[in-house]
């Protein structure tokens, strides 16, 4: 019945002529709806530190993805993704296929597509864990791994590229391969600020700027462990090149499954270089018909031959510049397609750290960059309940 539904929405958006081809095709239609309501403090740039009541809207999102037998084990697929404000409806930055959609082909040979979706590091995540809040909202562990709230033109890695060509190898006993290149191309936004947003503009295109990425990961039984690498190549300016390495493995006994993470990453700047280390743990425990998951991570202080307050993001070059962030959350299902989750996470930046929220950034004093005239930089936190339902 969904499927003659989409049909019927297809033939009347786009005429007879798409539906009757539509109607040859597995074509579904998908969401979901992922909404909380959060109490959030965090140091402002006047001293204070008040506690704020928001509702705020992570990663929801409605799609349609299709796949067309084309014979010899040969398929077309195709996928539309649009970001859904389900806080406030959605505003002129949620726009139509905002998120994964491409079009290719699979085989017994793996998948090939091509268009905008996210980079091979991301598939570390649900390696690592926080896979019962679907690694979002302010719960999600790239506070502080991969830079998660910058965009791409920015720093951050992990991001969601446009103009993007990924291949995804089939399962070899366990073992997977994905690499991604991402063109920076004018066909994203041509007039955007040199560095911005996450597809590319003229001046980037002119100086051949790309970003590169892969992963390799072993998924076996019990067993998941990840390796994932992305250097961003004169994305943020004329010879500034920026890397990310970073390890991930978990094993489930059952009762518990612990994991560690272990990142690195590396920019270039007018300076010199800006390096730093990070590690973390987490541990993923059924209770009852829910879940528990705790993580603790720790961002070294920024390193390199960069000049000292040397900023990207929240990484800054120089002592008391490393964080520390900790959550614990609690997902209890009322049936495979809805949840609520409850949680508490903390972002314990040293007073010239700079690091907020990945998801739903909540703004903080960062003015502490060489001196800490107006005090240290906030260290924001957040009580959050939410409730999911999956379609």
């Amino acid at each position: 019945m969904k499927k003659k539904l989409v049909a019927v929405a297809v033939a009347g958006v786009l005429g007879a002529p798409l539906a009757a081809h539509a109607q040859t095709a597995n074509v579904t239609l998908y969401g979901r709806l992922n909404v909380d309501f959060e109490v959030v403090s965090g140091r402002q740039a006047d001293g204070t530190n008040p506690h704020v009541s928001r509702l705020s809207s992570n990663s929801s999102r409605l799609g349609v993805r299709g796949i067309e037998s084309l014979g010899g084990g040969l398929s077309a697929i195709f996928q539309i993704e649009s970001n859904i404000s389900g806080d406030t409806g959605n505003s002129p930055t949620s726009s139509f296929a905002s998120r994964e959609t491409f079009v290719g082909f699979q085989g017994n040979w793996g998948t090939f597509k091509m268009g905008k979706f996210l980079m091979p590091l991301d598939d570390m995540h649900p390696i690592f864990g926080d896979v019962p809040t679907y690694t979002t909202s302010i719960l999600s562990t790239a506070d502080l791994w991969a830079q998660g709230t910058l965009s791409k033109g920015a720093g951050g890695f992990d991001a969601r590229l446009g103009n993007s060509l990924r291949y995804d190898s089939p399962s070899f006993n366990g073992l997977t391969f994905s690499g991604q290149l991402s063109l920076r191309d004018s066909s994203g936004n041509p007039d955007a600020a040199d560095g911005a947003g996450d597809n590319g503009n003229h001046t980037q295109e002119l100086r051949h700027a790309f970003v590169i990425g892969g992963n390799a990961i072993y998924n076996n039984g019990p067993i998941q462990v990840g390796l994932a690498v992305e250097s961003n190549q004169k994305t943020r300016g004329p010879n500034l090149n920026d890397t990310d390495i970073t390890v991930t493995g978990g094993y489930n006994f059952g009762i518990i499954r612990p994991a560690l993470l272990y990142e690195y990453i590396k920019y270039d700047t007018p300076t010199g270089d800006l390096k730093r280390n990070m590690w973390g743990i987490s541990a993923t425990m059924p209770m009852g018909p829910g879940t528990w998951y705790a993580f603790y991570g720790k961002a070294g202080d920024g390193r390199g031959s960069a000049a000292d307050g040397e900023r990207v993001g929240g990484l800054t070059r120089g002592s008391d510049t490393g964080s520390q962030q900790w959550e614990i959350s609690y997902t209890y299902p009322f049936s495979k397609r809805t949840q609520v989750y409850a949680g508490y996470v903390k972002l314990n930046n040293d007073a010239r750290a700079a690091y907020t929220f990945n998801i739903n950034a909540y703004t903080i004093n960062t003015s502490c960059q060489v001196t800490c005239t107006n005090g240290p930089n906030g260290k924001p936190d957040g009580f959050v309940f939410g409730m999911i339902h999956l379609f």
